[in-house]
């Protein structure tokens, strides 16, 4: 069905994933999840539930995958709401769309379980997830053959990208030379007092806003927190993200992010680093997140999938792998 493009009512949606200074955190949370929640999975995507050091997670499946590759999604919803069930149909096409499945994590949420415990408990999904990939690629390994890596993808929206950084800053080299992508779509990237979207009052796009900012950030972390590069990921050094790997980051034009996402690239850049920044012209805040209102999301994460499977880099022909599911013999249902 053709999609007629509907502004109004997709900034409506998605200025449900910002947390500001008039939200109730259960009225927030509740909304949130009601707005985004979907009864049928597209594209014919299975979920299933399985613990990955010990936090609930959503796997979401294809019908066709690539055996070795598996994305670890962290969701956003300004550190205090979203979920699994929110943030299930636009998971499940990012799985379509990349050939992948799609791990998302139900972490812990401020303010009842500030920072760093989000960061601890992604950590142990990561750790657990990598090893189990490990196990899988070698049991899928030909007799004699050496037994691929496995191919693991870091994406998180939002307030999710400090946590995503976080996760990498944090990593031996070990695990980060299985990271092929690391995908942030509209990152937040500096919560610090230093930064112009936290010290200027009025300041706002048509989703996002200084408000939303500084009280997200407020329940996160305490302000004395908020200079450091696990929660502002503009001000790590060069030592923390040298060897980061390739970046792709995807917003509107019209985010009052976007000057973060262009310095934060420049930076990533200048240490020796891939980084792509992706802008949609005439969009606003996760777009791709509206895609029943808006036909550049459809679009956008067409993008995403190219990047990943690694047509955009110019390799004509997608090779898929679609081996029996392993994940069932190596791990018990949560």
């Amino acid at each position: 069905m053709e999609i007629v493009n509907d502004r109004k009512a997709a900034i409506k949606k998605l200025k449900l994933l910002t947390f500001g200074s008039k939200s109730n955190v259960d009225t927030f949370r509740a909304k949130l999840d009601e707005a985004y929640k979907t009864t049928f999975l597209p594209n014919g995507v299975e979920c299933s539930e399985y613990k990955y050091g010990n936090v609930a997670c959503d796997v979401l499946a294809p019908e066709i995958y690539s055996s070795n590759r598996v994305m670890l999604y962290i969701h956003g919803g300004s550190f205090v709401g979203g979920s699994r069930v929110a943030y299930r149909s636009f998971c499940s096409s990012l799985a379509s769309k990349c050939y992948c499945r799609v791990v998302v994590p139900e972490y812990r949420l401020a303010p009842a379980f500030p920072y760093p415990a989000a960061n601890e408990d992604i950590q142990g999904v990561f750790k657990s997830l990598f090893t189990e990939e490990q196990i899988a690629c070698s049991l899928n390994a030909d007799k004699g053959s050496k037994p691929q890596l496995p191919e693991i993808i870091i994406a998180a929206d939002s307030s999710a990208a400090s946590i995503a950084c976080s996760l990498i800053f944090n990593l031996r080299d070990r695990y980060r030379s299985c990271i092929k992508n690391v995908l942030l779509f509209s990152p937040w990237l500096d919560l610090s007092n230093g930064s112009k979207l936290i010290s200027t009052k009025k300041i706002s796009d048509e989703v996002m806003s200084g408000d939303v900012l500084r009280k997200s950030s407020s329940v996160y972390t305490y302000e004395s927190n908020t200079s450091s590069p696990y929660v502002s990921p503009l001000l790590a050094g060069d030592d923390a993200i040298k060897n980061f790997p390739p970046v792709f980051i995807q917003m509107g034009e019209k985010e009052i992010l976007l000057d973060d996402a262009k310095a934060f690239a420049k930076n990533l850049i200048e240490a020796g680093n891939s980084c792509t920044l992706d802008v949609w012209p005439n969009m606003m805040f996760m777009f791709q997140m509206a895609d029943e209102y808006l036909h550049e999301s459809h679009l956008a994460l067409d993008k995403v999938g190219k990047v990943v499977t690694g047509y955009e880099a110019g390799q004509k022909t997608v090779e898929i792998e679609n081996k029996p599911k392993l994940e069932c013999s190596l791990r018990s249902e949560a």
